[in-house]
C-alpha cells in the first residue's frame, strides 16, 4: 500500500508513549466495565482515549507530511509526489 521513497521513514518511537499511555486507559475502562462503574465515568474514559488517538494520528501525519511526502515533493518526481497525495486523500475518505 504505501510505497517508500529515496529517504528513510520517520521515526515514530516518540509516539511509544502515547500508546502505552492509550493502553492503560483501555485496561482502565475494562477494569471500569468489571467493577460495573457508572456509565458517564466509563464514557468520559472513552472521549479521553478517542482524543488521546486524534493526538497521535496529528503526530503521525504532520511527520508523515514534513518526511515522506516533502522528500517526493523535493525529488521532482511528480509520479511520486502525485501518489503519495493520493495516498493521504484515499486514506481520509475511508476514515469513519
Amino acid at each position: 500500500m504505501a510505497t517508500k521513497t529515496k529517504n528513510s521513514y520517520p521515526d515514530h518511537a516518540s509516539e511509544l508513549k502515547r500508546i502505552n499511555r492509550v493502553i492503560g486507559q483501555l485496561e482502565g475502562i475494562k477494569r471500569m466495565i468489571e467493577e460495573k462503574r457508572y456509565c458517564p465515568d466509563i464514557l468520559m474514559q472513552t472521549r479521553a482515549i478517542s482524543a488521546a488517538l486524534r493526538s497521535l494520528e496529528t503526530e503521525i501525519l504532520d511527520k508523515h507530511l514534513h518526511c515522506c511526502v516533502m522528500a517526493a515533493i523535493k525529488s521532482g518526481d511528480r509520479k511520486e509526489a502525485d501518489s503519495k497525495m493520493k495516498e493521504l486523500l484515499d486514506l481520509f475518505q475511508k476514515r469513519g
